[in-house]
């Protein structure tokens, strides 16, 4: 028998609507248990800090556990092949940051595509590098710096937390743009760079701002300026790299991330979530008192960071030759 057209197209509606349904049901269940936020990196840095906040707070607004789990290892690619390989059911979670997009290029034999197997689900904030000097060092301004550099070609030691990190990139952007040359000494983490910056054996490092603005307000160590695209209110007072080199920036971001297949109504409940506390004045607080700014933004904002921040610092990468450690 033949149907009608109506009395087959409504049946057709009917039968595609249960998974639908389905997939909402799911979604507005969501989580009914744990979740658990990996992050690449041992805790107490930045990253970590950034995730233990957005954890409480998912914790507090969707009423399950996000705990933290630190998976350090390989730059970081340890923890990102963990949640590549989970299930793509919204209880793994990666804290995406820079580092990410730097290691896409970095690393030669990744065992997966970060742009392809990480679904973007949520930026969290942005916090600048600082590039501060030795209170010794006889330069004062950037200009200054850049005309000191220019006439001791090779002289001055830019100190960073291991090649490739996002200090080390940060500096090898400035040398690129503009045409000085310093000579880099990578060590085993930002601490004992900052240690040697604070004893005068290294002249300048392009510093998380977590990890220096308290030497700032010391002023055991000098701040020449913040390496975003705007000044920070931090460090109001002190001027941005982009002043004097112009389309200069360097940051140092952070997000969520979950498994590619994760499905879409799962990535929009956390990302409205994540999004709430970006517009909650204590939220944006804590992350102030760290030196960061919100990252607030749909999905396809923060992927798009991503990938432009992927194809950036691998222009960088394979210009100054960087290997990884």
């Amino acid at each position: 028998m033949k149907l009608p057209r109506r009395t087959f197209l409504h049946l057709a509606a009917g039968a595609a609507a249960p998974p639908a349904i389905s997939r909402i049901a799911r979604a507005q269940a969501y989580p009914s248990r744990p979740v658990r936020i990996v992050v690449g990196f041992p805790p107490g840095g930045s990253v970590d800090i950034t995730a233990r906040l957005i954890g409480q707070w998912l914790s507090e607004r969707l009423g399950q556990p996000f705990v933290i789990e630190n998976r350090p290892g390989a730059g970081s690619n340890i923890g990102a092949e963990a949640v590549v390989r989970a299930p793509g059911d919204g209880y793994t979670l990666l804290l995406v940051s820079q580092t990410n997009a730097v290691n896409a290029t970095l690393y030669d034999k990744l065992n997966y595509n970060f742009i392809r197997d990480i679904a973007p689900v949520a930026g969290i904030s942005r916090e600048p590098n600082v590039m501060v000097i030795n209170p010794s060092f006889p330069a004062k301004t950037v200009p200054e710096f850049i005309a000191y550099a220019k006439a001791n070609p090779g002289k001055i030691n830019f100190a960073s937390g291991g090649s490739g990190s996002p200090p080390h990139v940060s500096g090898e952007l400035f040398k690129m743009m503009t045409g000085v040359n310093m000579t880099h000494v990578p060590y085993r983490g930002g601490a004992p760079a900052l240690a040697d910056l604070l004893g005068g054996q290294v002249q300048v490092q392009f510093a998380t701002m977590s990890s220096s603005i308290e030497y700032i307000r010391a002023r055991k160590l000098h701040a020449l300026a913040v390496t975003t695209a705007t000044r920070s209110d931090a460090l109001p007072d002190h001027p941005t790299v982009g002043d004097f080199v112009p389309d200069y920036e360097a940051s140092f971001w952070g997000g969520i991330g979950a498994p590619k297949n994760t499905p879409a109504e799962i990535i929009g409940r956390l990302n409205r979530a994540v999004n709430a506390g970006l517009a909650d004045p204590k939220f944006k607080a804590r992350l102030s008192d760290q030196g960061s700014t919100v990252l607030a933004g749909s999905p396809a904002d923060f992927g798009k960071l991503i990938a432009d921040e992927t194809e950036k610092w691998g222009k960088v990468i394979r210009a100054a030759g960087i290997k990884a450690d």
